[in-house]
């Protein structure tokens, strides 16, 4: 675009890309305005009560997000992007942006879940003239290279398509960061980005038997990259370690800044390849992409079926009989049951925010096919407690494993047996039961 063309200003509006590298939005913004601002909403709705009784954000996610937030304003304002910060909805923020700032373009990451896009739409409701411009940009392989002219021809099994898109799919390169703008480009900003007390939340201090005490934000994601990969060479030995249970370098605990967009999956991959060539190539570094793929997947399943996602019966439509106890919930939760393992891992969710993917699979399993509770409460307890809660792995997955989503076999975890090979010496459950 000539800049003869480039008049208007460009608002960006950061969701679930919070990084200024790879951020297709970013640059198409860049690229198309004279101008550009930044904006991110903390809506009150993401942190209200849930139907359950409890927070559907919870403090551990909301203070790693809190502390993205702060490192996307500084790495903006290094490029002399402003970024505009509100705690209030966005339908009610943006016609007041588009009327100060005479904004044409809005710029965002696609979304397609149903609060989502409720959202979108009750902005361009009240900007009709303003145009919304959404790009997918959360696939590690994107959803215009991949083989199906469809999404409603995503396969079922996630074998089928993951070998589909290997042979046929490739990964499209990063946009790397943008370059240094005028400092023309600023704009006042006294808006103020919430604590934990705005949100309703409590402070705390991270508990030392934490396998994430990392901080939130780009840099402290590549950080993190560059440690597990450069330094340790942790990569190497990953399919070997993933499913550990205790420590920060049993996996590479990516997911957290994957779910809300501070690392790329494309530059992750990039970083992989140049591993593969520097240091070395084998089954670890494949199995790195492979989760990459599944993540996508889950999302791609997401794309076809929609608000199945949500729904009791899962996108297998299974009509199970499921219960719904709230004694048992509380007991769930509080790690009081009959299984040590299931227990200790709640009791690490609870004091975390985190717990390992061995875990996840354990605790959910027992709470669908054992305890036959209603998987959905287990769900959004996850997405509640959960630093690296993401839409669609998180309901993806409790589908899977509560027998009502892509698992073709429907597996039953024998917990006792899980606790015998994952945590053979009892150190695992001896640190969160004592």
């Amino acid at each position: 675009m000539s800049e003869k063309q480039k008049q208007s200003i460009g608002l960006v509006w950061f969701t679930k890309d919070l990084r200024v590298g790879d951020n297709h939005s970013l640059s198409k913004a860049l690229t198309e305005n004279e101008k550009v601002i930044g904006v991110y909403f903390f809506d009150p709705r993401h942190f209200d009560t849930t139907v359950y009784g409890f927070k559907k954000t919870e403090k551990f996610r909301a203070k790693f997000l809190i502390e993205t937030v702060e490192n996307l304003r500084k790495n903006l304002q290094k490029l002399n992007i402003s970024l505009l910060v509100f705690h209030e909805k966005p339908e009610v923020i943006f016609p007041q942006l588009v009327e100060k700032y005479q904004i044409k373009s809005i710029y965002f990451q696609r979304e397609w879940t149903s609060e989502e896009v409720a959202v979108s739409k009750n902005i361009q409701q009240k900007s009709p003239d303003c145009k919304l411009i959404k790009t997918y940009d959360q696939f590690l392989f994107h959803s215009g290279d991949i083989p199906y002219s469809d999404f409603s021809e995503i396969p079922e099994v996630f074998t089928n398509f993951r070998k589909k898109v290997e042979a046929n799919t490739k990964v499209r390169k990063c946009d790397g960061k943008p370059e240094i703008q005028s400092q023309i480009n600023l704009v006042e900003n006294n808006t103020e980005i919430p604590t934990l007390s705005d949100l309703g939340l409590e402070d705390f201090e991270t508990d030392s038997r934490s396998a994430f005490p990392f901080k939130g934000g780009e840099d402290a994601g590549e950080e993190r990259l560059k440690e597990y990969f450069w330094e340790t060479k942790s990569l190497a030995k990953y399919k070997e370690t993933r499913n550990g249970l205790l420590g920060e370098d049993y996996s590479s605990k990516f997911s957290a800044w994957l779910a809300n967009g501070s690392l790329s999956p494309r530059f992750i991959y990039e970083e992989v390849k140049r591993f593969e060539s520097e240091i070395t190539e084998n089954e670890s570094t494949y199995w790195l992409i492979f989760e990459l793929l599944w993540r996508d997947y889950f999302k791609y399943v997401s794309l076809k079926h929609g608000s199945k996602i949500f729904h009791l019966n899962g996108i297998s439509q299974k009509d199970l009989d499921w219960n719904k106890n709230s004694k048992i919930f509380k007991k769930w939760i509080e790690g009081s049951l009959e299984e040590p393992f299931i227990n200790a891992n709640m009791k690490e969710i609870t004091a975390t925010g985190f717990m390992s993917n061995r875990g996840r699979q354990n605790v959910n399993s027992f709470w669908a096919k054992e305890l036959l509770q209603d998987w959905r409460v287990g769900a959004a307890y996850f997405e509640s407690m959960l630093i690296d809660y993401d839409v669609h792995s998180n309901w993806g997955n409790w589908m899977y494993n509560s027998g009502v989503g892509n698992d073709p076999r429907d597996r039953k975890f024998n917990i006792k047996m899980q606790a015998e090979r994952y945590d053979a010496d009892g150190k695992y459950q001896k640190t969160w039961l004592k």
